[in-house]
C-alpha cells in the first residue's frame, strides 16, 4: 500500500512567513495554512511543490530543506513541508479565502490547520531568529 503525500511550503520574506486561508473542505474553512498539495505518481516532493504553489499562488519558487518532522494525516497519508524562496511570478489566492503575512508573535494567534500546528515551534523559532 503506497502512501500518499502532500506537501507545503513555508514562504518567508523580510522576516514574516505567507500563509493561506483555507476556502474548503468545510471542517477546514477559515483555517489557515502552508500552501500546498499532493505529490503525484512519479513526482518529487519538490517538484509538486513548485507545481502546487504555481497552481495555487501564482508564483515560482526554489524548494530548500525540510521543515520539521513528517505529519502523519491518517494510516495511509502523510504531510510535509519545505522551506520556499520565491524567484518569480505574482502573489494571488487562487484557491484560498485569503493570503496574509505573519511574523513570530502573531504565528500562535492564527487558527491553524490541525496538521500545520506541529510545525509552530519551528516556524517560530526561524521568525524569531
Amino acid at each position: 500500500m503506497s502512501t500518499l503525500v502532500v506537501v507545503a511550503g513555508a514562504l518567508i520574506e523580510q522576516g514574516t512567513l505567507l500563509v493561506a486561508q483555507r476556502a474548503r473542505p468545510p471542517e477546514l474553512a477559515g483555517c489557515w495554512e502552508l500552501p500546498g498539495g499532493k505529490v503525484a505518481a512519479g513526482e518529487s516532493d519538490a517538484r509538486a511543490l513548485q507545481r502546487e504553489l504555481l497552481e495555487e499562488l501564482g508564483i515560482e519558487v526554489s524548494v530548500g530543506a525540510r521543515l520539521g518532522a513528517d505529519v502523519a494525516l491518517s494510516e495511509t497519508a502523510t504531510l510535509r513541508a519545505y522551506l520556499v524562496t520565491r524567484t518569480g511570478g505574482v502573489l494571488h489566492p487562487h484557491d484560498h479565502r485569503a493570503l496574509r503575512w505573519v511574523g513570530g508573535a502573531d504565528i500562535e494567534g492564527l487558527d491553524w490547520v490541525p496538521a500545520d500546528r506541529a510545525w509552530l515551534p519551528d516556524l517560530t523559532g526561524l521568525l524569531q531568529g
